[in-house]
């Protein structure tokens, strides 16, 4: 026996599966997808590529400072800490810049009054004791003006930074944030003599810079990027991060390169005991680069490539110059002609000479992928019989350029010639396209 099933009439049918009410769910959905395609895109460069550079100042750094400090409270602990740092960090400046002399006693008072800001790298505070790393920077005008120290520094021209991080196998520049970057963003560039330019993924410069662009050669992408960001040539520093297991000791490996061609220059190892020391070993290795970068400006190394300075194909003047030549053949080798007297009988007036025959002007068409071409083009329609003169009326070396020929004849005369001399000849109502 078999049972057949009619399908429901639409008043039988339940309310949610009426064309009425499926009708904005269904519209509902799509506008949802078209909006998820729209964040598809937009995440593409949205969030939080990077860390931002902190700004660099010519002013004076000391960093790395220990200091242990005791107080009534915790607030008194830490200002006796940072007043300790700048004592410390006066002396080590003073030292540093008179060759290991000892410095003068001035007062903490007048010590504070020079610095512009204190650096926490790492700080512990307690009830009343405070234990912290810090970085002292003093302002160089007033620091310098004390010891006379007032001097410029030479510096590099501009050098576009891609501190590119291997973890786990993937590398990465700023399709999300590395520790790396974040070193490299934090490091007080002030004190070196290469001119760091430091981006850090903002806006669509995620998508303009990314790990594979150390490996691209073109001259002309190179140019590109490097005027978008103001800068003269690349640097390529590369960190290679390895976990020997979960918690355990980080050992990286740091190469040093640099140009369009990621050449290299250098390579060290360093190794964290676990990820809480992995901050502190990566800041020494961008200072130790940065030594690296500043060694080989010094010694010639690290210079900028030519082979970036892309400009547009310009003709050679000895062409311009055939080219000239070529136009005007006539006019150079025929003598300027001379006026003679001649007595004549009045009865017998002097002939006068025929009208020279009128050259019509036509449209020449022809491919010049190279000055060679054009010169041979040239030469090669002057030498047909019939041609007067060539004028160049649009002059496109790696295109088309559009010549002005003189020719006594019609068109389709002058194309059966060039068809003669070899060319292939295209014909339009007014018009030639030629080509071999």
């Amino acid at each position: 026996m078999t049972v057949r099933s009619s399908p429901l009439s639409v008043a039988a049918r339940p309310a949610w599966l009426r064309a009425e009410v499926l009708r904005p769910v269904i519209l509902g959905s799509a506008l949802a997808c078209a909006g998820l395609a729209g964040w598809a895109v937009w995440a593409q460069v949205e969030g939080d590529r990077g860390i931002a550079p902190i700004a660099s100042t010519g002013d004076f750094e000391v960093d790395g400072i220990s200091v242990v400090a005791t107080g009534d409270d915790a607030i008194e602990a830490r200002s006796n800490g940072w007043r300790q740092a700048q004592r410390k960090a006066w002396e080590i400046l003073y030292s540093r810049t008179h060759g290991g002399a000892k410095a003068p006693e001035i007062p903490d008072s007048r010590i504070a009054e020079l610095v512009t800001a204190v650096a926490v790298e790492r700080e512990e505070i307690g009830p009343r004791r405070y234990v912290a790393t810090l970085g002292v920077i003093f302002d160089r005008a007033r620091a310098g003006a004390l010891f006379g120290e007032t001097g410029e520094m030479t510096r590099s021209a501009p050098m576009l930074v891609l501190p590119v991080t291997y973890s786990g196998g993937v590398a990465q520049l700023y399709e999300m944030r590395t520790p790396w970057q974040r070193a490299w963003a934090q490091f007080r560039t002030s004190a070196s003599p290469i001119d760091y330019v430091r981006p850090y993924g903002a806006g669509g410069e995620s998508l303009l810079l990314n790990a594979g662009q150390a490996s691209r050669r073109s001259r002309s992408w190179w140019r590109t990027i490097l005027d978008e960001f103001g800068a003269a040539d690349v640097l390529i520093p590369v960190a290679r991060l390895e976990r020997q297991w979960p918690g355990g000791p980080v050992k990286g490996t740091f190469t040093v390169r640099h140009g369009p061609d990621n050449n290299y220059i250098d390579s060290f190892t360093m190794t964290a005991a676990n990820d809480a020391e992995l901050p502190a070993m990566l800041e020494k290795a961008v200072k130790r680069v940065d030594e690296i970068y500043s060694a080989a400006l010094a010694d010639g190394t690290l210079r900028i490539d030519d082979t970036l300075d892309v400009e547009e194909e310009s003709i050679d003047p000895a062409l311009i110059e055939a080219l000239t030549r070529e136009l005007a053949p006539e006019e150079a080798e025929t003598p300027a002609p001379t006026t003679e007297m001649v007595d004549t009988p009045a009865e017998q007036p002097a002939t006068a000479p025929p009208p020279p025959a009128t050259a019509a002007r036509y449209t020449v068409q022809v491919a010049t992928p190279d000055p060679a071409a054009l010169d041979n083009a040239l030469q090669t329609i002057n030498g047909t019989p019939g041609v007067s003169g060539t004028t160049v009326g649009s002059l496109a070396i790696g295109g088309t350029s559009v010549l002005q020929v003189g020719f006594a004849g019609d068109l389709d005369t002058l194309a059966a010639a060039l068809r003669a001399r070899g060319w292939t000849v295209q014909q339009g109502s007014d018009a030639l396209r030629i080509s071999r």
